[in-house]
């Protein structure tokens, strides 16, 4: 009995009564919003609606830039308007969620009176997995933004709470004296110019209260009610990447971008080991799981040499490579058959090779800088360049690629561990070459105390793969243990890989994304003559 007094007077404390009352206010305020109309609601605000020209002297920034519309006669009178739309409401919207035609695959209708629309871009998205909704243009599996006179057709776009995006609309003519609109509906909500609704309505006021009395009284009550679902296209977990340390920076910033746009939800790990070894972890991992499904995925340059089924694999790209040199080296370029005798001991001294300008090399010793045998790179250059055959056996320490510790056929050659002790080996070691991915090529070409080389006339470049066939280049795979489940972080992070932001990571990092249709003639041709 006197436990149960006790129990009855801790749950008469002010402070309870207090939590339960912001709390009961809470489930109503929550419950008004689900049984009456509104919870839904899409706003809309024009946030800039200017003349580009309009004959001022005192011109912005933004009048300056685009002074060259005026060499256009039929933009004459150009105006921008800068139109932001947004979940607003109490709940996430769907592509279903929209009300339009049967015939009809967008959601929305920006309306612009009096102007015609000339061009369209989105801008400023809450996250970037929004823009895969918002193609320029439209079709019939993938309908996108398309317009034509006074009008912007927006497609069903899902939008979570406070998603946003903004369109940026260049129009002419003069207008009719009406602002810009939306036009649209939605199941259980409405759509609403935001301009006209500043002060916030009773059912606002009530939820912002009965949130204060709880946070005041009890803490951890809050925290119950504060979850959000993650937005669209993204899932929570753990995941660790391994395998190609050529791929290692695309990966590294594949992983930021997602965790960005995902409110950093996910834990992802970019563990560059080299394709092989990455290739043998993920059969470690997916093996030790026991039948479940290992949070691993593995890279690999070119095809995993394993044949073990449960290897599950996408092709996502086709990285380009390079040659590069120590600047003491003033060669711009080499022939493949030079190449190849340079590593099997025909040539040794650079003195034996010719400059752009046709004078001999300088008087240095050629020192080779090679990878070990677990790396997917070292393969590559051997199946690509050197016809199938390995490089010769190390002569030097890693340390000190100058000083021989073995002799072989007149040959210095040392071997590191990853793509960047390459470089730095190369960089540091006066008469050195050696090989990497474009990327990391180009990030310590930019440095200073090393060059690329072009191949037989050929610059490394992504447009020289896609157009010309730039031969040192290779298909990349993803691979999984198995099936990633479609909902797990691996699967949504796979997604993502060959998505609009993908892509542009992967062009950015010399790699030639395969999901680009223009691409796939390129990436079928790189896996076609792989090994």
């Amino acid at each position: 009995m006197g436990d149960d007094m006790v129990w009855l007077g801790n749950l008469l404390a002010p402070e309870n009564l207090l939590a339960l009352l912001g709390v009961v206010t809470t489930v109503g305020v929550l419950s008004y919003e689900r049984l009456f109309p509104g919870r839904k609601r899409i706003g809309f605000r024009v946030q800039m609606d200017t003349v580009i020209d309009d004959g001022r002297q005192d011109e912005g920034p933004l009048h300056q830039r685009l002074r060259m519309l005026e060499n256009h006669p039929d933009l004459s009178g150009a105006s921008l308007v800068l139109l932001r739309i947004e979940n607003d409401g109490f709940r996430g919207i769907d592509a279903a969620d929209y009300i339009t035609a049967p015939d009809e695959n967008h959601g929305l209708t920006a309306t612009f009176p009096g102007r015609t629309v000339r061009d369209v871009a989105v801008t400023e998205p809450s996250h970037l997995s929004l823009l895969r909704y918002l193609p320029r243009g439209s079709t019939e599996e993938s309908p996108g933004l398309v317009w034509s006179g006074a009008e912007v057709s927006i497609p069903r776009v899902p939008l979570n709470r406070g998603d946003h995006f903004k369109l940026l609309v260049l129009l002419t003519g003069p207008g009719e004296g009406r602002d810009p609109g939306i036009d649209g509906r939605l199941r259980e909500g409405r759509i609403r110019n935001n301009e006209k609704f500043r002060r916030p309505s009773n059912r606002m006021l009530g939820l912002i209260l009965s949130l204060f009395l709880v946070m005041v009284a009890q803490p951890f009550f809050f925290n119950r009610f504060q979850d959000r679902p993650l937005p669209a296209g993204c899932a929570g977990g753990r995941l660790t990447v391994v395998g190609s340390t050529a791929f290692q920076p695309v990966m590294a910033r594949l992983a930021a971008a997602y965790r960005e746009n995902c409110r950093d939800a996910p834990h992802i790990t970019v563990n560059a080991q080299g394709s092989g070894a990455g290739i043998s972890t993920l059969l470690d991992r997916g093996g030790a799981a026991g039948g479940g499904f290992a949070p691993y995925l593995a890279l690999s340059d070119g095809p995993a040499q394993s044949r073990d089924p449960h290897l599950t694999g996408r092709l996502v790209a086709v990285s380009v490579f390079a040659l590069v040199v120590n600047e003491d080296v003033p060669l711009t370029g080499i022939r493949l058959a030079d190449l190849r005798k340079l590593y099997t001991g025909g040539i040794t001294d650079w003195r034996r090779l010719r400059t752009a300008t046709g004078a001999p090399g300088p008087g240095l010793r050629v020192t080779l800088v090679g990878r070990d045998g677990a790396s997917g790179t070292r393969n590559v250059f051997e199946d690509r360049l050197l016809g199938g055959a390995t490089e010769p056996p190390r002569t030097s320490g890693a340390d000190d690629c100058a000083t021989r510790i073995r002799r072989y056929q007149g040959i210095t050659r040392c071997e590191q561990s990853s793509t960047d002790r390459l470089l730095r080996a190369v960089a540091d070691t006066p008469g050195a070459i050696g090989y990497a991915d474009l990327d990391s090529a180009e990030r310590y070409a930019a440095a200073g105390r090393l060059r690329l080389l072009a191949l037989d006339g050929e610059q490394p470049s992504i447009k020289a793969v896609a157009e010309r066939g730039y031969p040192f280049r290779e298909p990349e795979y993803a691979y999984t243990y198995g099936t990633a489940p479609a909902n797990s972080l691996t699967s949504k992070f796979l997604d993502s890989m060959t998505g609009d932001t993908g892509q542009t990571i992967m062009e950015r990092g010399g790699h030639l994304p395969c999901s680009v249709p223009e691409n796939l003639e390129a990436c079928h041709a790189a896996r076609s003559d792989g090994r």
